[in-house]
Formats: C-alpha cells, sequence, structure tokens
C-alpha cells in the first residue's frame, strides 16, 4: 500500500528515541527546512541544526538558516570554512571531496557536543540524480531520514506548505562551485560576483536564474518560460547595465534555459 505523507511522517517519528541526540546538516533548503521542522514538533529526540558557511555557499542562504532557526527556537551553530585545499581548482569530483570534507567538521561537532545521530536532507528523489556526495554521506554514516522514509521532492514542498513555511515554493539551489568550468582554479572574487549577479535576477522576477561564468562572460540560464521576458521586457537592460557594474564583461542567454548539469551533465 502507498504510504501517504502522514504515514511517512510517523516513520520519522519513530526513527529516534528520547535518548537520542540529532544534529541536523542545515543548508535553509526546502529538504532541511522539512526535516529540522518536522523533527522539532516531536516530543523525544535533542535537535540541533549545523550550518555550514564557506566562500561558495551564498550568505543570504547562511542568513535565512540563521533566521529561521530562531523562529523555531532550535540550536544553531554555524561552521565557517575556507575553500577546502583539495577542492580549490573545482575537479570533477569536488562534490564528494566537498562532502566529505564539511560533514568531517559537523562529526567532530557532533562527538564534543554528545550528539550520537547525524541526519542530512537527502530525499528519494536524489537517488534518480547524479549525487557523488551521497557516497561521502554512506561513508561517515550520516543518516538521511528523509530517504529513509521515502519522502519524495513533491511531498516536501506539499509538507511544507501544509505547515504553512514559505520555503515550501523555494527555488532548487547548488553550491556557486556549480556556476564555474571544472578543472580551473576558484577564485573568491568571482563567486561573489555570481551570488551578488543571481540575487539581484531572483529580485527582478528571475528566481532560480543560474549564472554560469566562463571567464569574463556570464551564460544566463533561467526558466524556459520567463526567457522571452528576459530578453524581450523593459527589465533587459537594467539587468546588462547591473551585471557590467559587477565586472562582468559580456552577457549572454542560454536559449535551453535553466538545466542540471550545465557545466557537468552529471550535476546541478
Amino acid at each position: 500500500m502507498k504510504r501517504t505523507i502522514k504515514n511517512k511522517i510517523m516513520l520519522l517519528r519513530g526513527m529516534f528515541t528520547q535518548s537520542d541526540r540529532v544534529v541536523v546538516a542545515f543548508s535553509g533548503g526546502v529538504d532541511s527546512t522539512f526535516l529540522l521542522y518536522t523533527l522539532s514538533l516531536f516530543k523525544g529526540p535533542e535537535i540541533c541544526a549545523v550550518t555550514i558557511k564557506t566562500p561558495y555557499i551564498p550568505q543570504w542562504e547562511v542568513d535565512e538558516a540563521v533566521s529561521f532557526c530562531k523562529s523555531i527556537s532550535v540550536s544553531h551553530e554555524i561552521i565557517s570554512l575556507p575553500i577546502p585545499g583539495n577542492i580549490i581548482n573545482n575537479p570533477g569530483d569536488r562534490c564528494y571531496k566537498c562532502k566529505l570534507n564539511l560533514f568531517s567538521y559537523i562529526k567532530k561537532y557532533a562527538r564534543d557536543n554528545g550528539c550520537n545521530i547525524i541526519t542530512d536532507g537527502t530525499n528519494s528523489d536524489d537517488t534518480s540524480d547524479y549525487r557523488p556526495g551521497m557516497k561521502a554521506l554512506s561513508e561517515l554514516k550520516v543518516r538521511s531520514p528523509l530517504l529513509e522514509a521515502g519522502f519524495t521532492k513533491a511531498e516536501i514542498r506539499s509538507a511544507l506548505k501544509e505547515y504553512g513555511l514559505e520555503t515550501w515554493n523555494k527555488p532548487a539551489y547548488a553550491c556557486l562551485l556549480t556556476r564555474l568550468p571544472h578543472d580551473t582554479p576558484v577564485k573568491e572574487e568571482s563567486l561573489k560576483t555570481v551570488e551578488k549577479a543571481e540575487q539581484y535576477l531572483a529580485k527582478k522576477g528571475f528566481p532560480g536564474t543560474r549564472v554560469r561564468l566562463h571567464n569574463d562572460i556570464a551564460r544566463l540560464e533561467c526558466q524556459p518560460g520567463l526567457i522571452n521576458i528576459l530578453v524581450n521586457g523593459p527589465i533587459r537592460d537594467d539587468i546588462v547595465s547591473y551585471l557590467k557594474s559587477i565586472g562582468i564583461k559580456y552577457i549572454t542567454l542560454d536559449l535551453e534555459g535553466y538545466k542540471t548539469g550545465s557545466m557537468n551533465t552529471n550535476e546541478q
């Protein structure tokens, strides 16, 4: 028999005991928000959130994570880290190496604070996509309760909407390293440029648009339904002017629109 969302939430409840101290790796995205909020409703396990702050995570995401944890009165720790040396040249396996590095710090935090379970927001849809970071999670024995319960992304969004949380329709967001070509040095200046550009585009009505940076050329990927508006709308000149003001010399539009795997067909 097919499990309902309510059934799956009950499965989540049964995964933890009153003696558990659970760390949620909290990015502030749709999946980790649902996991953290749902676990915070349970009577029993002690819950805390840990957010990693790096140059390739937008500051606005960290700020949203801080704000959300305060709003639900959940203990929250920020761990600030530089770009790891083994991904400074953006290698093809950077997702695996990054997850292994970041979750090693979360694991240390858990150990130092007497937490016996580390969780992340991986869901069942992630198994059908290329997710090399999942190998690192397995190696570090990080649990993925949403995957274990069988939650899909659509179900997670539906449940968040039912909770009355605005995050339910938040666009998917991959780290800023996915905006740069593989096997090229990662410069913090480039990451900041991408962050500013995407934040500006979101405010102007193009949420979820990717700004893929190829040296001084920006390749914009927006939702297909927005391409005509971006090209022919009155906002085009403002976008061009702003992007040039932050150091982008040439602005191009990818006619295929937003797609995962633009820099690498196997990742976001």
